[in-house]
């Protein structure tokens, strides 16, 4: 039998097919029945069948063992985190090569649950539709994403995901692909910015509605304080890097968007759209957890 790295001799492996599950990210032969993965209400089923006798308990500990992370040398895949923080990992693309992208989202995608990329080049995108054929790619927002879990109806409540200009969708769009997938209802209002306000103002009605919004802009990046003194909800702002010399790559609208008299107004990094859609999921489902849904 080979020698599994955890374990100092042969007699202390699990069996031959569970030790190849385990390096492959799955879940050993006797936990398939509950799913590749532990996301929380897979935890919980698993808890049951110890408590009930089904599952001993030698067999949970075996099937939690690879839950931490999955190591495959060049990176860390955190399986963890849909039980810590309610969501898978996401894969930030730049920087990595398309070979180690469509690695990591295989490993990721055969937990069973949904997967998304971001920062994502076409190579990228080819790479994983290699061996991912249903993963799906953006090219305006430049997101791989795949959607597979099993998931409820989404909640009541929608994000309203705003933005100045036109040269914005690719942020405002991964905002929006990030907040569906994390199962939130969305609303866009693209090409509102404060050179033309009445086209904002046509919309006030249905902006008040929401439980969140999202505000793209660049150029001086008003816009949020704009929306911000509209709403009655927390505004999650996003500078851009749109605009010419002087918007010195999206820090004058950065600036602008801390500087904001309006209140509820809070500012992500500049062109993060994965990092607002994100936050204003999390926002949204609490919402709703705690009966403030719309």
């Amino acid at each position: 039998m080979p020698r599994h790295p955890s374990f100092g001799n042969a007699a202390q492996a699990p069996p031959e097919a569970d030790w190849f599950c385990l390096r492959l990210g799955t879940a050993p032969t006797h936990a398939r029945r509950i799913g590749n993965v532990m996301d929380e209400n897979r935890l919980r089923e698993l808890l049951a069948q110890v408590a009930s006798g089904a599952v001993s308990m030698d067999e949970a500990v075996a099937s939690l063992r690879s839950l931490p992370f999955e190591d495959v040398g060049f990176a860390k895949i955190d399986h963890h985190r849909a039980i810590r923080c309610g969501f898978p990992e996401v894969i930030y693309c730049q920087g990595k090569s398309p070979a180690h992208v469509a690695e990591i989202f295989d490993r990721s995608a055969a937990t069973g649950l949904n997967v998304i990329a971001t920062r994502a080049s076409h190579e990228a995108a080819d790479a994983v539709r290699h061996t991912r054929p249903h993963a799906e790619f953006n090219e305006v927002a430049r997101t791989i994403i795949l959607q597979q879990a099993d998931a409820p109806p989404p909640p009541p409540g929608t994000i309203a995901i705003v933005s100045a200009g036109t040269s914005d969708m690719p942020v405002a769009e991964e905002a929006r692909i990030t907040a569906e997938i994390m199962n939130q209802r969305t609303e866009v209002y693209y090409d509102v910015g404060v050179a033309g306000i009445h086209r904002l103002l046509a919309h006030a009605q249905s902006l008040q509605a929401a439980n969140v919004a999202v505000v793209v802009a660049g150029m001086e990046g008003a816009l949020a304080s704009v929306v911000g003194g509209l709403v009655d909800c927390p505004v999650i702002a996003v500078p851009t890097s749109t605009g010419y010399g002087a918007s010195f790559g999206g820090l004058s609208a950065l600036l602008t968007m801390l500087n904001s008299c309006a209140s509820g107004v809070s500012v992500v990094n500049i062109d993060n759209g994965f990092g607002a859609g994100y936050t204003a999921a999390m926002i949204n489902r609490r919402c709703v957890q705690t009966g403030g849904g719309a």
